[in-house]
């Protein structure tokens, strides 16, 4: 699927979803990608925030304060990875968990892995590989406290680059 610009931006998308198990803020470019994450962790009782780029999330991280961020990397404003370094570099969200869920390459595998992204997901991928990704960030981040460890946490796609 192609990627898909947008000339104005929409508000950021939230909705309360009671006795939620934890928040994710999703950040994709292209509106249909956002709503097959968002759906697919609402109905297994997360909390979504959507942003459209990495200018966005970074204006609403804070407020939203969500338990892992996954992140696109080709974005206009403000890529995933540019958007991971700020996220690390914010005494905030330096623990943070983030995943990358994009078509990545092997270097866009590694400059993530230098700027502390904690997994990464191929597009495409399958809706379960999704929802076992984010609840391994969130369990391990609940194991540490509420702080994100130092490993990285990869699925069996994890590795396939050029998707």
């Amino acid at each position: 699927m192609g990627k898909t610009r947008t000339r104005r931006w929409a508000r950021t998308y939230s909705r309360v979803v009671p006795g939620a198990s934890g928040r994710v803020l999703v950040v994709d470019d292209n509106k249909v990608i956002r709503q097959l994450i968002r759906v697919n962790l609402e109905l297994e009782g997360l909390e979504v925030v959507t942003a459209a780029d990495g200018a966005e999330c970074l204006d609403v991280v804070h407020q939203v304060r969500p338990d892992i961020v996954t992140l696109d990397v080709v974005m206009p404003r403000l890529d995933g990875l540019r958007t991971a370094a700020r996220l690390r570099a914010d005494p905030r969200t330096r623990n943070l968990p983030i995943a990358i869920v994009s078509a990545c390459t092997q270097y866009e595998v590694e400059s993530g892995l230098d700027v502390g992204v904690d997994a990464f997901l191929a597009k495409p991928f399958e809706p379960s590989e999704l929802v076992l990704l984010v609840r391994q960030l969130m369990d391990r981040r609940e194991a540490d406290g509420g702080v994100a460890g130092g490993g990285v946490e990869e699925t069996e796609r994890a590795g396939r680059t050029g998707h």
